[in-house]
């Protein structure tokens, strides 16, 4: 493959001032760091996502004990609040993870992207097409990557404003709240609905796979479960159920959103990302993504997306090991003068949502990039506490 010739309104876009060599060479540095992962994965790794699994069931069953009770608001709190945290690790950091196949090379049946379901409206297969393949294949060039605003928002100034678009402001709320079911219908590939281009046997079949999938949730989220509860206990539980879905729901899509769609991501053009190298593969996935500062439990509830710079590089690489290269992957951005975005939680929110309310309306600007980064100082160790003339410092009582 040839490097691609990339153009931009940034007059120091990476992807044009570097030459193909340098490009190819940081392809090699991003390649020998997935390599040198692979070859090094092993029983910690696999303890890791086991654990996990047995502390997701475990905490589920238990809410779902505890929610038999339901009726008594203190049980409706405690299962609620469990189920939630349960289901947001299910399908942040367990399904979607498998579903990349970063547990393949485990070669254990259970823990396996061909044989993996997860507790959301999606089927796995849908999923894998529309999230897997094309997203991580095309990510952010406009035009290829249905992520870019999800076929019905306009998040980029590179998308054709449309009259639609000025709905998007609820749009987006509702896609916020109900996007457990936004994903489900993702892969239907809305555009080509819209056009009558898509094959009516195809959509038929999809929408099969998708009615039964969303009927074994219903089932099993708002009659099942809310019967064990008994006749008194039947609302309390499907209320807890409907709540734990819904926190599920924003928190994912704020993550999400969070990955792609703050000001420092780049966007492409399908000119840009044509016949590009390997190398050039590679710094588009860096270029297009932004990660979340955040504290280790942030970091696994949001299903290591919080890395979003490391999974998009290495999406079958076990999420459990993006902390541990973050600082090779800053290293390299370091030395050839690219961006590694990142930023504060409610700073990229707001940045995304910002970006909502304005592009639903014409025009709009592409916003200024983030600078190469530089590695913060090192501080340097004081060295032992001098006592004060007035003697010792005291002990903290």
């Amino acid at each position: 493959m040839t490097t691609a010739t990339y153009t931009s309104d940034h007059p120091n876009h990476p992807l044009h001032r570097l030459t193909p060599e340098q490009i190819e060479e940081i392809g090699d540095a991003f390649q020998a760091i997935h390599d040198e992962v692979k070859a090094d994965l092993g029983e910690r790794d696999a303890q890791y996502i086991r654990n996990l699994i047995l502390f997701h069931r475990r905490l589920a069953a238990l809410s779902r004990i505890v929610l038999m009770a339901s009726r008594y608001p203190p049980a409706w709190v405690l299962g609620t609040t469990g189920l939630s945290v349960a289901k947001i690790l299910e399908n942040m950091e367990i399904g979607h993870n498998v579903l990349h196949g970063q547990w393949d090379w485990m070669n254990d049946p259970n823990i396996h992207s061909s044989t993996w379901d997860w507790d959301t409206a999606s089927t796995a297969e849908s999923w894998k097409h529309s999230h897997n393949y094309l997203h991580h294949t095309y990510t952010n060039v406009v035009g290829k990557d249905k992520d870019v605003g999800y076929e019905i928002m306009r998040v980029d100034p590179k998308q054709q404003w449309e009259p639609r678009f000025l709905a998007q402001p609820v749009v987006n709320v509702l896609l916020m709240l109900l996007f457990e079911w936004g994903v489900a219908l993702h892969d239907l590939d809305i555009e080509a609905i819209r056009k009558g281009k898509k094959d009516p046997k195809e959509l038929k079949r999809e929408l099969r796979g998708i009615g039964r999938k969303a009927g074994r949730q219903i089932l099993k989220d708002y009659i099942a479960f809310p019967a064990l509860s008994g006749r008194k206990g039947f609302k309390a539980t499907f209320a807890a159920n409907f709540t734990a879905n819904l926190v599920r729901n924003i928190w994912s899509n704020a993550i999400i959103f969070c990955g792609h769609f703050p000001d420092q991501a780049y966007t492409f053009t399908e000119e840009e990302a044509a016949d590009e190298s390997r190398g050039a593969w590679y710094l588009r996935q860096l270029l297009g993504a932004a990660n979340i500062d955040g504290s280790d439990t942030f970091h696994l509830m949001s299903g290591n997306l919080s890395y979003q710079v490391e999974h998009h590089l290495f999406p079958d690489m076990p999420s459990s090991r993006y902390k541990e290269i973050a600082p090779k992957v800053k290293a390299i951005c370091e030395q050839y003068e690219l961006p590694y975005n990142t930023g504060p939680f409610l700073q990229q929110w707001l940045m995304v949502q910002r970006t909502i309310l304005r592009l639903a309306f014409p025009g709009g600007e592409e916003r200024p990039k983030a600078p190469p980064y530089v590695a913060p100082p090192e501080v340097q160790d004081p060295g032992p506490v001098v006592a004060s003339a007035q003697g010792p410092i005291p002990a903290f009582p």
